[in-house]
């Protein structure tokens, strides 16, 4: 295979998530992209997590959208994923889910607010959510516009795909990503905890406030950015 690694990985990432708890069937999706070769590969349209092998990621061209390597047809959310990874420069992998606590949020049209520092450690501030698509982006190109309202929403209000790297789609499901396939997985898992802790908090006391800003500074940038302290530093090599 011409983009083993790349497969490899994404195949991986897909079959810990049919074992994550966050789908059922095949209700969801994980994606890779090797920018430097320009190709995303992704897994293929309604196989179960359980019968995937490397050979089975579907490989295309980042810049097409036409199948390189792989004989099977990708997910119907390829073009989502495309889109994505074109408009984001800074995410190497994308997860796509309908996992039950942040889809609720999504099918109640709520955005999920940051509540905790569970939350602040992974998500800076409020998770988003679209606007709804209309009829007429429903009707035609469907899965291209829900890339396209997602990438409307970021740049509306001005935020850093880096420092959310999340959203929620109205009456659909979410889409999740981070630097690489793994981590969007890892962040796909967080996000599902974060909705059901905001969900119980709000049900003990619906008049909660956020969480203090200075408090979401502190948990977040102490993981993430040049003034990050948590964890162990990378060895060089």
């Amino acid at each position: 295979m011409k983009f083993k690694e790349l497969r490899e990985i994404v195949c991986l990432a897909n079959r810990k998530l049919g074992e994550s708890g966050l789908v059922i069937l095949t209700w969801g999706n994980v994606s890779g992209v090797d920018r430097e070769r320009g190709v995303m590969a992704i897994k293929p349209s309604g196989v179960e997590y359980e019968q995937l092998t490397p050979e089975s990621i579907v490989v295309l061209s980042l810049e097409t959208g036409e199948v390189v390597e792989g004989d099977l047809r990708p997910s119907s959310d390829t073009p989502t994923h495309l889109l994505l990874y074109r408009e984001f420069e800074s995410i190497g992998g994308v997860v796509h889910t309908h996992s039950p606590y942040a889809t609720a949020w999504a099918q109640a049209c709520k955005e999920i607010p940051c509540l905790g520092t569970t939350h602040a450690d992974y998500f800076y501030g409020t998770v988003p959510l679209t606007r709804m698509l209309t009829p007429e982006e429903i009707a035609e190109n469907y899965e291209l516009n829900t890339g396209k309202v997602i990438v409307e929403c970021f740049r509306e209000r001005n935020l850093n795909p880096s420092e959310m790297p999340a959203v929620l789609v109205p009456y659909h499901g979410v889409f999740v990503w981070g630097d690489d396939p793994m981590k969007a997985l890892e962040n796909a898992v967080v996000l599902e905890e974060v909705a059901k802790l905001a969900l119980f908090t709000l049900a003990l006391n619906p008049a909660v406030n956020p969480i203090p800003q200075p408090l979401l500074d502190k948990h977040f940038f102490r993981k993430h950015g040049p003034t990050a302290y948590y964890g162990q530093k990378r060895q060089n090599s």
